[in-house]
């Protein structure tokens, strides 16, 4: 998502689980205009290495919606699959 830079420093938020999570919560950040990075923990000269040890990636942005990320990232979670 392009973020004007009047939203401020991004802060990690969250670690996220997998691919499928991290789209999932992308559309509803971009659905409520919450601005957003998601970036991946993959290294392709490590062939995922990282993944294994970190997680997928996180979720970073400005503080100000660190609460309301954390609860949409907390629903995600608790549906079933």
């Amino acid at each position: 998502m392009m973020v004007p830079e009047s939203e401020g420093n991004f802060v990690k938020i969250a670690v996220l689980h997998n691919e499928v999570e991290a789209r999932l919560l992308a559309s509803i950040l971009n659905d409520r205009s919450i601005p957003h990075l998601i970036r991946s923990y993959y290294d392709l000269a490590y062939d995922g290495l990282f993944q294994s040890q970190k997680g997928w990636g996180r979720v970073e942005a400005p503080d100000r919606h660190q609460g309301e990320i954390l609860e949409i990232l907390e629903d995600l979670r608790r549906e079933p699959a």
